[in-house]
């Protein structure tokens, strides 16, 4: 997964050039922690440049949380000016950067709701699928949030093939794909060792057939040699042998499913590395 990091200077560069330069104007909170809450809550009327300015000065200083807060007020308080529908997608990144999730994808979402014909809408769909794509757990927890990313990532794409927040959603594809797999293949490998190969087998034909670009794809036809043969059946095994040779020789995974099928079933063609050895 890439690192917010790297992710940081991509979003920033294309929202500093919609704001212009000017000077940040700070806002005072109140130096008394007592009437913090008390001032935190009140309404106080600002005009939207000085709003919009102090929450462009709050990022600055990385205060995300209040500057969320803040780009939030300037639409509050100035709904139908220009300033509001900037400070939605500022709003979203700011809550991206203080792992907010939830909340940038909220405010993206309402962005596109009142501008789905916006030239910033494909900022705001990529905010939606970095959002998802930042909340994937491991492969031991449940990947529907993965899913979500993969769902997200795909309408970025396919609404903006063109741009270059899909060139960045196409490689976040590929590693979301590569977690859905590895998901996969930890509950495959599961039932394999608790016996129950045919359980096992739907696992690592999953991998294979919706997979089939990740790399955990010559795992899986090795595991499914290894269940076939389990199971009492040579032929299955040979043919996932034969798939995984032809398209891995080289792999560690059909080095394995070599020794094995020739231990219990067939002669079958050594691997690369093994021909190369004989050879000397």
């Amino acid at each position: 997964m890439q690192s917010l990091s790297a992710f940081r200077p991509f979003a920033r560069r294309r929202l500093a050039s919609a704001i212009g330069l000017g000077v940040a104007l700070s806002l005072t909170l109140g130096a008394c922690a007592s009437n913090k809450q008390k001032k935190d809550q009140a309404y106080v009327a600002r005009d939207v440049e000085t709003l919009y300015l102090a929450a462009k000065d709050a990022l600055d200083r990385n205060q995300y949380r209040q500057a969320a807060a803040m780009f939030d007020e300037v639409e509050r308080q100035h709904p139908y000016s220009v300033w509001a529908r900037r400070a939605q997608l500022m709003s979203a990144f700011a809550y991206f950067v203080a792992k907010e999730y939830t909340e940038s994808i909220s405010s993206s979402q309402r962005f596109l709701s009142l501008h789905p014909g916006s030239r910033e809408a494909p900022y705001a769909y990529y905010m939606i699928a970095v959002s998802y794509y930042e909340q994937i757990s491991g492969v031991q927890r449940d990947q529907r949030i993965t899913q979500q990313a993969l769902d997200a990532l795909g309408e970025l794409i396919r609404r903006y093939p063109n741009s270059d927040y899909a060139v960045d959603a196409r490689l976040k594809v590929d590693l979301a794909r590569d977690h859905l797999a590895g998901k996969e293949m930890e509950v495959g490998r599961y039932y394999q060792q608790q016996g129950l190969y045919l359980a096992a087998i739907i696992r690592f034909r999953t991998v294979v057939d919706q997979y089939d670009t990740t790399s955990h794809t010559p795992e899986a036809l090795h595991r499914l040699v290894e269940a076939y043969l389990a199971l009492g059946l040579p032929e299955e095994a040979q043919k996932a042998a034969a798939v995984l040779g032809a398209n891995y020789p080289s792999s560690k995974w059909y080095q394995r499913s070599y020794a094995l099928m020739n231990t219990k079933v067939k002669p079958m063609p050594a691997p690369v590395s093994a021909k190369a050895e004989s050879g000397r």
